[in-house]
């Protein structure tokens, strides 16, 4: 009698494989929780138990192989729809262990926490002390900006759905819902200042995005990131380029360093919530792809898929950054410097090039 090893290293006795119960041996076969996967420590997270092996996969228990297909024959989900290999998929953990319930709870208390900050300010007459200058600014670029914050959403919503796995599927899901959420912070945001401010145009900023010639670069940033075939070639792109070169660069470089100069309180705070958004969905980021740059298998030639992206998807994002810099003249109060941004930015990318495994330098430097 032969013997079938699956993937888990369980055992499965016979010629063929069988689904009757107790054919296979598998990691808490005898355990009275059913704990039937390696956990990444010592005992099973709540994360873990909520969304390992969520999502079928015939190498791992679905004997019958895929119960639906498309009409060429591709399976419902199939390792070939990203360039990237991986020796195991499952592997992959999210460092924020986030699934549905904990997603909603944390964008619940980012909404209530932006609510009561637009709403104590607005109490306290602060949009009417605003530089004028700065306002005009706001209603331009930060208008601007919450369609590049959608146009990263929509690519990623994309993105989820071709994931190889839940855990990674769940990880690119919550990276697009703080960025759609983001763009409607800003859009209602922008619409309560109206009411304090009502020279204030919240259509000028679709306008800025669609004309104006400084977010032309950006605007063909992020179509190149929807564009692309290859989720995680969106992932990436998204993360470890646009966001370090891009969307720091303006959110923290250009909003945060200058809205106090101009008596804005409020905004940094409404803009810091995007900030910690990345900080969660970069660290995701750098798990799934130095795991797949250390593949003991395949971790030279994702490296090579990697570097490939990073300079089709590179020379675009510094174009879309040099792009911006007018920006940083327009305020009347001039505490910060686009070359300080930048500076800070390939820093940036420097660290998350070294933290995922690739050579950023020839970007970063340039």
């Amino acid at each position: 009698m032969s013997v079938t090893t699956d993937q888990q290293g369980g055992t499965i006795s016979g010629s063929a494989k069988s689904g009757a119960a107790g054919a296979a041996k598998f990691s808490g076969s005898d355990s009275r929780k059913f704990n039937y996967f390696d956990p990444k420590g010592r005992k099973a997270t709540h994360y873990e138990d909520m969304t390992l092996d969520v999502q079928p996969d015939p190498k791992r228990y679905l004997l019958q192989d895929w119960i639906i297909s498309f009409a060429d024959g591709t399976p419902t989900y199939a390792e070939s729809w990203t360039a990237l290999k991986c020796s195991d998929w499952h592997k992959f953990r999210a460092v924020d262990q986030e699934w549905e319930k904990t997603h909603y709870q944390r964008q619940s208390t980012i909404v209530g926490m932006l609510t009561n900050v637009i709403n104590n300010g607005r109490k306290s007459g602060a949009p009417q002390r605003f530089d004028p200058a700065w306002v005009k600014c706001m209603q331009n670029h930060l208008g601007a900006w919450k369609h590049a914050e959608f146009g990263l959403g929509t690519a990623t919503m994309q993105a989820q759905r071709y994931g190889y796995t839940q855990m990674i599927n769940n990880a690119i899901l919550t990276n697009s819902s703080y960025k759609l959420r983001f763009s409607q912070d800003l859009t209602l945001y922008l619409g309560e200042l109206q009411i304090d401010l009502p020279n204030l145009d919240t259509e000028a900023g679709k306008q800025h995005w669609l004309e104006d010639e400084n977010w032309q670069g950006t605007r063909e940033a992020v179509e190149s990131i929807m564009g692309a075939t290859d989720y995680l070639e969106q992932y990436f792109a998204t993360n470890v380029v646009f966001e370090p070169l891009v969307g720091e660069l303006f959110r923290s470089g250009f909003i945060m360093q200058l809205a106090a100069a101009q008596n804005d309180f409020i905004t940094p705070a409404v803009v810091s919530a995007a900030e910690g958004d990345y900080e969660r969905n970069l660290a995701n980021t750098v798990e799934l792809f130095s795991m797949l740059t250390q593949d003991a298998a395949h971790g030279q030639a994702n490296r090579e898929v990697m570097l490939g992206w990073l300079n089709r998807h590179g020379p675009i994002a510094r174009r879309a950054a040099a792009g911006l810099q007018p920006l940083w003249s327009q305020p009347r109060v001039k505490v910060a410097q686009f070359t300080e941004a930048m500076e800070s930015a390939q820093n940036r990318l420097r660290a998350i090039g070294a933290e995922v495994g690739l050579d950023v330098r020839s970007l970063a430097d340039a």
